[in-house]
């Protein structure tokens, strides 16, 4: 099952649009739309995103040619930098929840020598499907003693979607990211697209030649799969007028 793209209210904005108040920032991309079509409560949280970049030269395309916008790319990594730029300058506060230890280390050396106005704690929660009660009031707790301006959810998609969605009454936070792949990216462990091939749209076939075994389902397989529902939209769209 799927869902029409007009339903997401995706974000045309600059980020420097961006409302100072406690707000939940999503990405969606193609692989995201996937799974929405599934998992009903990554959906509706993606849905009631207060903000929903569009993180994907699939959906620019797509909503391109079915309805002529002209949006442009905004990845978690490009949220990431602006977010960080703008507590730099007024000496905030930020909190990563998510990943290993390992990789939260490297970030917190790296943001102390690039960003040293800002205030920095981290958390690696248990790794598991499920967060019990006590996992759960164990994050909430730590990230409400610091009350972070910016948290940053790095716990991969839909799982940090939801779970900012289900626990965002109980946050007290400013800007609430969900930014997944983005720690790994400034950690270093994983290194990103060069810059022209993030230009040309072209960042997914560099993830997947640089991890086949893990992104070919992903990019080859859900591609076409998104490619399916955009045409089923289209036809659908030509027949209503």
């Amino acid at each position: 099952m799927s869902i029409n793209l007009s339903k997401f209210n995706i974000y045309n904005n600059s980020l420097s649009d961006l409302k100072n108040e406690k707000i939940i920032i999503n990405t969606i991309n193609a692989h995201s739309y996937n799974i929405s079509g599934s998992d009903l409560l990554f959906r509706e949280a993606l849905l009631k995103s207060d903000v929903l970049l569009p993180d994907g030269i699939s959906i620019i395309y797509a909503l391109k040619w079915l309805y002529g916008y002209n949006l442009k790319k905004v990845a978690g990594a490009d949220l990431f930098f602006y977010e960080m730029n703008r507590i730099q300058q007024i000496g905030g506060k930020c909190f990563f929840l998510g990943s290993t230890e390992l990789i939260l280390s490297k970030i917190t050396k790296r943001i102390e020598n690039e960003y040293p106005q800002i205030k920095i704690k981290s958390y690696s929660p248990p790794y598991k499907l499920e967060f019990t009660k006590e996992d759960n009031s164990t994050m909430l707790k730590k990230i409400n003693t610091f009350q972070p301006d910016v948290l940053f959810i790095g716990m991969t998609a839909p799982k940090q979607e939801k779970w900012a969605y289900q626990h965002y009454s109980l946050l007290d936070a400013g800007h609430i990211c969900s930014i997944g792949a983005v720690f790994d990216f400034y950690a270093g462990s994983v290194k990103r697209a060069p810059k022209w091939m993030i230009k040309i749209g072209l960042e997914w076939f560099y993830r997947l030649i640089k991890e086949p075994g893990r992104m070919w389902k992903r990019y080859l397989i859900g591609n076409t799969k998104f490619i399916y529902y955009i045409v089923k939209e289209k036809i659908a769209s030509l027949q209503s007028v």
